[in-house]
């Protein structure tokens, strides 16, 4: 499974990737917000930050609705840097546009996915990921594990190529279970990646491990 973080924040970023297992970042329009990062320029130059701290793919997002914006904004997103991959809101418009964008070689990611339906009509537009919102279904009181259940499901029925990117990631058992119905990328906070690193058994063991160290003189 593919780790991606959830962020615009830079030195998250760079702890995640010094860490060794980052494989690409999402960001999207309130992320961006939350760092002070404003303004199309501003904007832009972040982006190019960001694909130069990693080595995977970033997720970019529109911010337009109607279809025409769509390919805009993408268009120019796509031409920023080859790491870019344009995210696009589960909309018809959205649907047009991945569709458009798919039929010229441009990636894309389609967002806040919250039923297999969406899921589906994705895939038939030739998403190169689908994003459904894990956390905000567990919000609600709905399982959205089963969502990336039903995803995976439909997904090896067909043999559809699109990668189920498990997004709204909240905490570390989320990433586990993701792994366990097999989805294929999650992108959630760098706490909740650097939560897969803790257990009780490894500090006591590690910490027995120095002391009988010390009793060796070495």
């Amino acid at each position: 499974m593919k780790f991606f973080i959830d962020t615009a924040n830079l030195e998250d970023i760079k702890e995640a990737q010094a860490l060794g297992v980052l494989d690409g970042v999402t960001t999207n329009p309130s992320l961006m917000a939350k760092e002070g990062i404003t303004g199309k320029d501003n904007i832009l130059k972040h982006y190019l930050n960001i694909c130069n701290i990693v080595d995977g793919d970033v997720s970019a997002e529109v911010i337009s609705t109607d279809f025409e914006g769509m390919i805009k904004e993408g268009e120019e997103l796509a031409a920023l840097h080859p790491q870019i991959v344009v995210k696009l809101p589960m909309i018809a418009e959205g649907v047009k546009a991945c569709k458009y964008f798919s039929s010229k070689g441009i990636r894309t990611n389609v967002t806040l996915v919250f039923s297999a339906g969406q899921a589906l009509l994705a895939a038939k537009a030739g998403a190169t990921y689908v994003s459904p919102f894990l956390g905000r279904l567990d919000d609600i009181s709905t399982d959205g594990m089963h969502l990336i259940a039903e995803i995976r499901e439909i997904y090896d029925n067909y043999d559809y190529q699109t990668q189920i990117l498990s997004a709204s990631i909240r905490h570390t058992m989320h990433i586990v279970n993701c792994a366990k119905v097999g989805s294929d990328v999650m992108t959630g906070p760098l706490s909740a990646i650097k939560g897969l690193l803790k257990h009780p058994l490894t500090d006591i063991g590690l910490n027995q491990f120095i002391e009988d160290a010390k009793k060796m003189k070495l």
